[in-house]
C-alpha cells in the first residue's frame, strides 16, 4: 500500500504522498480497486498451476502482511474486504498471522478497533526513534509520546502483538539519545522490536527506477538531505549502537532471532521468518516482490500510473497483470542465498546446506575469523551460527558465500 501523508527523505520504499494520498485527487480508491483485480489474476494463475486453495499442492496462507507506505490510512472496511478476497482466492489458515503496518500519531494510526475486527492480529509500528530531535531530522510526523500512546491503544483494541521498528546511525544520534530510545521502548513491554541501520542508497544510480524498476526516482529534496546526512554517519558508532541495542533488548527479555530483530520467545514474526527460511510467497501492489520458493523472484514495477492502467483499463477491457520484472536464480546462486538467509537467524545454518563444498569453505574462513560458531540445536543437530562480531561483519562472510562471478561483481560494484 504505497501511500503516506508525507515522504520521509531517507525512505526507499515505494511511497506516494501529498495529493496522491489525501484530497480530491487521491489515488487510494483506484489503487484499492486495482489491487483486488490483481489478487484475482494472481489467484487465477495459482489455480491453474496448483489447483484450488486448500488442496495438498496448495495449502492456505500461513501469514498475510499489509505493508507500505502507511496502510493504517486505509478505512478498516477496506482491510476487511481485502482480507476476505485473499481468504476466498488463496485461503488463510486458521490462526494465521495477519499484520498491518501503521504510523504512530493521531492522524495516521487509523481505526485500530476496526482493524482488529477485520482480522488484524499484529501491528507493526514505524516509530524509528523516541527522541524528538531525531524524529524531526528524519522527517517523521509523530512525537515520542505518540509511540507510547499507540501501543496502549493497540492493546485496548485487542491487538496484543505489537512490534516497534527503530533506526540507528541516524544523523546527530548519540549513545545517550539511543539509550533513551531503547529504555523507553523496553518500558513499553512490547514483544517484538526491529532495529535497522539507516542506509542511504541511490536507487537511480543502481538502475532500480526505470519503467520496470521496483523503486521510484529520488525526489530532489530527498537527494539533498541524503548528501548532507551521509557525512554524519559512522560505521564504528553504528556497530556500538547495535551492540547497545542487543544488550538492552536481551535484558528486557527479547533475545535476537535475526540480525535486525529481537522478540520474546514465541513472538517472532512468522511472516518474516518465511522469507528467511526461503518459503514461497505471493505479492500484490506497486513494487511488491514475490518468490516461488525455488529459483524465480518476481516484482511489480513501482510506478502507480502503469499499475492502474494495466489493472483498470479505461476502454473497458479486462484487467491484465501489471508491468514488472523477473529474476531466475541459478542453482548455485539459490544455494548461496538460502545459506545467507539462514545465517541471518539465531537458528543458524543446518548441516544440509553446510555440507556444500563452497559453503563449507566460506564457513571455515568464518570460523578462523571468529565470525561463526558451531552450536547444537534443541533437536540435537549441529548448526553454524553467527557470533556477535559475525553479526556486525556478516557481509564479509556473505560475500564469500556468493558464486565466484557474483562475488567479483559485488566487489567491483
Amino acid at each position: 500500500m504505497p501511500f503516506c501523508v508525507s515522504l520521509c527523505p531517507y525512505c526507499d520504499f515505494v511511497v506516494l504522498s501529498g495529493a496522491a494520498a489525501r484530497g480530491p485527487r487521491r489515488l487510494l480508491e483506484p489503487w484499492f480497486r486495482a489491487v483486488l483485480v490483481e489478487s484475482d489474476l494472481r489467484a487465477d494463475a495459482q489455480d491453474q498451476r496448483f489447483g484450488a486453495p486448500g488442496g495438498s499442492a496448495r495449502p492456505p496462507l500461513a501469514s498475510v502482511y499489509i505493508g507500505g507506505g502507511t496502510p493504517s490510512l486505509l478505512p478498516a472496511p477496506w482491510i476487511g474486504t481485502l482480507l476476505e478476497r485473499v481468504a476466498a482466492r488463496f485461503g488463510i489458515a486458521a490462526g494465521a498471522e495477519i499484520t498491518l503496518e501503521a504510523n504512530p500519531g493521531p492522524s495516521e494510526l487509523g481505526d485500530l478497533g476496526g482493524f482488529r475486527a477485520a482480522g488484524i492480529g499484529r501491528l507493526s509500528l514505524g516509530a524509528q526513534s523516541l527522541d524528538a530531535g531525531e524524529l524531526r531530522r528524519l522527517g517523521r510526523r509523530h512525537r515520542p509520546a505518540d509511540v507510547e500512546a499507540a501501543v496502549g491503544q493497540a492493546r485496548a483494541a485487542g491487538i496484543e502483538r505489537v512490534s516497534v521498528d527503530l533506526l540507528y546511525d541516524v544523523p546527530g544520534q548519540t549513545v545517550a539519545t539511543w539509550a533513551r530510545t531503547l529504555g523507553r521502548v523496553s518500558s513499553l513491554g512490547v514483544r517484538h522490536v526491529s532495529a535497522y541501520a539507516l542506509t542511504l542508497d541511490d536507487p537511480d544510480r543502481e538502475g532500480l527506477t526505470g519503467s520496470s524498476g521496483d523503486h521510484l526516482p529520488l525526489r530532489t529534496g530527498a537527494r539533498r538531505w541524503r548528501v548532507r546526512a551521509r557525512p554524519e554517519q559512522d560505521a564504528d558508532r553504528a556497530a556500538d549502537l547495535y551492540l547497545q541495542a542487543d544488550d538492552a533488548f536481551r535484558a528486557a527479555g527479547l533475545p535476537w532471532y535475526e540480525i535486525s530483530n529481537w522478540a520474546v520467545p514465541g513472538e517472532e514474526s512468522r511472516h518474516n521468518r518465511a522469507y528467511w527460511r526461503g518459503f514461497a510467497y505471493e505479492a500484490l501492489g506497486p513494487g511488491a516482490h514475490a518468490y516461488d520458493g525455488a529459483l524465480t523472484r518476481r516484482w511489480n514495477a513501482a510506478r502507480i500510473r502503469a499499475y492502474l492502467a494495466a489493472l483498470l483499463p479505461r476502454d473497458g477491457r479486462p484487467g491484465r497483470l501489471p508491468p514488472g520484472g523477473e529474476e531466475r536464480l541459478d542453482p548455485s546462486g539459490a544455494l548461496a542465498e538460502r545459506a545467507m538467509l539462514a545465517l541471518r537467524t539465531s537458528e543458524g545454518l543446518g548441516p544440509e546446506l553446510a555440507a556444500d563444498r563452497h559453503v563449507a569453505a566460506a564457513l571455515d574462513w568464518g570460523r578462523d575469523a571468529g565470525l561463526v560458531e558451531d552450536v547444537e540445536s534443541p533437536g540435537g543437530r549441529a548448526h553454524v551460527r553467527l557470533t556477535a562480531p559475525g553479526r556486525l561483519l556478516s557481509n564479509e562472510l556473505f560475500l564469500r558465500l556468493l558464486p565466484v562471478q557474483d562475488a567479483r561483481e559485488q566487489m567491483l560494484g
